[in-house]
């Protein structure tokens, strides 16, 4: 038994979304044995462009019931049925929402008409119900009315029952693991099963190939199929968006960052946001107050003059400062690691050697801050970071010449590298940015065992 389903909304995502209006029909498979249609009051002011669709406004569902009240009617007709819906994830999930915010519980089998119809009437231009009814000769009245669309989905629904190969395509469809009523509607299965489960780039496309949204995983299949379970109002655009799926392995996180990082600003697609915000920079900088103390400090790039080194975030500026003072035993007090206060507590930095309260000890002091500053300035500017390959039978590498981030590439295990040119063959360049930069320095300051310094001896890669 099947409930054929179709609603009506506000318009403002899952979360946000109230139903409006909803139709259920019960069909057998055959006939219609029950009907159930009804406006319903939202409990807020429908938006004017929803009203212009549907023609559904704050006059027409005043008098209309809650759906508390309607709720006993919807859980009873579509009790031990398969729901069916065009597009089966928005209606259900605007259903089981509401009802989960009326303390009830929501779950059944679903079927989606949109991927039905792709896999059983393949070869149409579009699959939206009212140009796929149009094509296929089933009549459309009362179109952005739940009555109208649900019918008209019956309609459809009874043509995919009797389609060759409907038995085996339904059996897949409502097979617990086949995730076929997870992905989006326009997504061919096939496009998800070719994702692997290893780190890399994943992107995807519209109908028309276009690159919509470029992310990075650890493991693309499953950060992939994460996408497809949010229900947040973006990720819901984004899958109605996509059509088709593609990767690229990297072999490490680190790559795949930095790859994410270039494509996003190459391809500046629709659905990508946070690499667009301008990063802010700190910088770790020093001076000599008036009693002749030397003292490091942290700020705002453009506020820190002569940077020793840069960072992308205060966090990573304080635990680079609170590493300095533990290797070079300098006080947290002049390193700005407490304010106001007459002599140094740090809970973590315990060899100060007491300047703040005895200034005998000034030129002792200082002599340590400066050498602190010279290992800064001395920092490592040229070498490789090693990291695992794509396959057992590689080794990636990334490269960082003059302190700028150069590319990566993969390496056959087998070849043997005896000077850091030797890599050049296997570079694939890219452009250093803020982006690549923050990311190559913060995983080398948590990593320094991956990191190989260029020289002329002999590299081993």
């Amino acid at each position: 038994m099947y409930c054929i389903v179709d609603i009506e909304t506000t318009g403002n995502g899952i979360k946000g979304n109230r139903i409006t209006e909803i139709s259920i029909f019960k069909f057998d498979g055959h006939e219609i044995v029950d009907e159930f249609t009804s406006l319903v009051n939202p409990e807020c002011e429908i938006p004017y462009f929803i009203t212009g669709l549907t023609g559904i406004d704050n006059a027409l569902v005043r008098d209309a019931p809650k759906l508390e009240d309607i709720a006993p009617k919807i859980l009873e007709i579509t009790a031990d049925t398969i729901f069916v819906a065009h597009s089966v994830n928005f209606d259900y999930n605007v259903i089981k929402n509401e009802l989960k915010g009326i303390g009830l519980e929501f779950s059944r089998k679903k079927l989606c008409t949109v991927r039905l119809s792709r896999k059983l009437l393949p070869g149409y231009n579009s699959y939206s119900l009212g140009k796929l009814c149009s094509a296929i000769g089933i009549p459309l009245t009362d179109r952005h009315r739940a009555r109208g669309d649900a019918h008209a989905t019956v309609l459809l629904f009874h043509k995919l029952l009797r389609s060759p190969s409907a038995e085996s395509v339904f059996k897949t469809f409502l097979n617990a693991r086949s995730q076929e009523a997870t992905l989006p509607p326009a997504l061919p299965k096939a496009e998800f099963e070719k994702l692997p489960s290893t780190p890399g780039v994943y992107y995807f496309k519209d109908a028309k190939g276009k690159i919509i949204y470029v992310g990075k995983a650890i493991n693309i299949k499953k950060r992939v199929l994460s996408h497809f379970y949010d229900k947040a109002t973006k990720e819901l655009a984004l899958c109605g968006d996509t059509a088709f799926l593609d990767f690229e392995e990297t072999g490490s996180e680190l790559i795949a960052l930095l790859l994410e990082s270039s494509e996003i600003k190459k391809h500046y697609p629709k659905y990508n946001s946070a690499q667009k915000r301008n990063i802010q920079q700190y910088g770790i900088f020093y001076y000599e107050d008036r009693s002749g103390i030397l003292h490091l400090a942290y700020n705002k790039l453009k506020m820190a003059p002569n940077a020793l080194a840069i960072f992308y975030s205060t966090t990573e500026c304080r635990l680079y400062m609170e590493a300095l003072c533990e290797t070079h035993g300098l006080c947290p007090k002049y390193c700005h690691l407490q304010e106001n206060i007459s002599s140094c507590s740090h809970y973590k930095i315990k060899q100060c050697i007491g300047i703040c309260t005895d200034l005998s000890r000034l030129e002792a002091y200082n002599t340590k801050v400066l050498k602190a500053i010279s290992s800064l300035r001395n920092s490592k500017e040229d070498y490789i970071i090693k990291l695992k390959g794509r396959t057992k039978e590689e080794v990636a590498f990334i490269i960082v010449a003059n302190g700028v981030y150069s590319g990566y590439g993969f390496v056959p295990s087998d070849i043997q590298i005896d000077h850091p040119n030797d890599l050049d063959f296997y570079l694939i360049p890219q452009k250093n940015t803020l982006e690549t930069q923050r990311l190559v320095e913060s995983f080398v300051r948590k990593n320094p065992s991956k990191v190989l310094e260029i020289t002329k001896e002999k590299l081993s890669v």
